[in-house]
Formats: C-alpha cells, structure tokens, sequence
C-alpha cells in the first residue's frame, strides 16, 4: 500500500489534505465562525502543511495511516458519546415516569 501511495501523489495529497480538514474541523475549529481572509489564509497553510506529508508519506513513512487511524479514534469518541448520551436520556425519561 505504501508503494502504491508513493506511485500516486496527488491521490495520497487530496487523501492527506481531506484527512487533515477533518481532524481541523472536528477536533480545533471554534465555535465562532473565523474572518473570510483568515479562513482562506487557514486552507492554504493547511495545504502547504499536506505538501510536507506528503513527502514524508513519499519518503515511506505512514502518513495516511497515520492520519486513518487518527479520523477511527475520533469516530470512536463520537460513537462512545452518542450511546452515553442515548442512554442519559433513556434514564432520564425512566426517572420522570416513575
């Protein structure tokens, strides 16, 4: 797989980017919505950023990995959130009933 990467470049820089804009969306976004110009000077960093993994993840080292294993630990916490909420609502609505 990393041999396939590294023969593809653009497919693993749009890969790195797409993950990259998840974890910053997901995990160090604010609340409150950034400036325009802030917010295009934040996408063209993050893709110079996604240019030096790239030649790391050219070099062989697992970026992409890296960066999948990141996204299914955040999708994990998500999980783990969702069902500890469903369930705080569950006994909150046994408890009004009895």
């Amino acid at each position: 797989m990393q041999v396939w990467f590294a023969a593809h470049p653009l497919i693993s820089y749009i890969i790195i980017f797409v993950l990259i804009t998840y974890v910053y969306n997901k995990v160090f976004r604010v609340k409150q919505k950034l400036p325009l110009l802030k917010e295009i000077l934040l996408y063209i960093l993050m893709a110079l950023g996604s240019g030096m993994l790239l030649i790391f993840q050219v070099d062989k080292l697992p970026i992409i990995q890296c960066l999948l294993v990141a996204v299914a630990l955040m999708l994990m916490v998500r999980i783990r959130y969702f069902v500890e909420d469903r369930q705080k609502r569950k006994s909150q609505t046994e408890a009004k009933t009895r």
